[in-house]
């Protein structure tokens, strides 16, 4: 690929800005040579003002989510992507969160380019497992547990019983859920369905990568390691 298009596709400008770019000398290798619009040199070892490249296409973002933020490009308000660099608008493709977390759920989200790798995740055939923390207005009355496990729970308004999921209770108002599913509001749904209301509640895990390392608002580029922890 010409590194016009390289750069003008990882957002870093149009390509008549990165043209400009080039010909101003602001995107080098890694000794400081100046290179050429027909450069053919390795993406790992190109610098922009200096700095390195942003991942070619196929990058997973793990974003950790605060409150009050939006999964979307184009809603009002704060959105997730005014936690990430501008230009990560800009990628083509584009950059695409993989599943959503509504605007009071907080924790683990992920981000890519891959449309690949973003059916693999969401696939009901992978069973990637979510585990969410959930603390709740009133206490438990005991039944829930087996309930969400039965297989059997009709949610209002759906022909489709959800899946087994797994509730660990940890008091009378805080547990911890795990979904092999990913239902509009599912959570808050599954416990509205017993007489209750999630007052806070926060994704922890997907599939085994939690948020270790990750401060809230924060995000990390995902290593290959990391990747195959969503799927184990």
């Amino acid at each position: 690929m010409r590194l016009v298009k390289l750069l003008a596709n990882l957002g870093y400008g149009s390509r008549k800005e990165m043209q400009q770019a080039i010909r101003h000398g602001w995107v080098t290798d890694r000794k400081g040579n100046q290179l050429k619009a027909d450069a053919k040199t390795d993406h790992k070892d190109i610098l922009f003002d200096d700095e390195p490249l942003d991942p070619a296409q196929g990058v997973v973002i793990l974003m950790n989510k605060p409150l009050g933020y939006v999964c979307s490009t184009k809603d009002q308000g704060r959105l997730v992507y005014d936690l990430l660099p501008d230009r990560f608008r800009m990628r083509k493709p584009v950059l695409s969160t993989i599943g959503r977390l509504d605007k009071e759920t907080s924790g683990a989200l992920l981000f890519t380019d891959d449309g690949t790798f973003l059916h693999q995740v969401i696939s009901p055939k992978s069973n990637v497992p979510k585990v969410y923390e959930v603390t709740l207005d009133r206490p438990m009355n005991g039944s829930e547990a087996a309930l969400f496990a039965s297989g059997e729970m009709m949610l209002e308004n759906e022909q489709k019983p959800l899946k087994p999921a797994e509730l660990d209770v940890i008091d009378e108002t805080h547990a911890r859920l795990t979904l092999h599913e990913g239902r509009y509001h599912q959570v808050r749904r599954m416990f509205a369905a017993t007489g209750n209301h999630v007052t806070d509640l926060a994704r922890s895990r997907i599939g085994t990568l939690t948020l270790e390392g990750v401060d809230e608002g924060q995000w990390k580029i995902l290593s290959e390691d990391d990747k195959a922890l969503i799927f184990s």
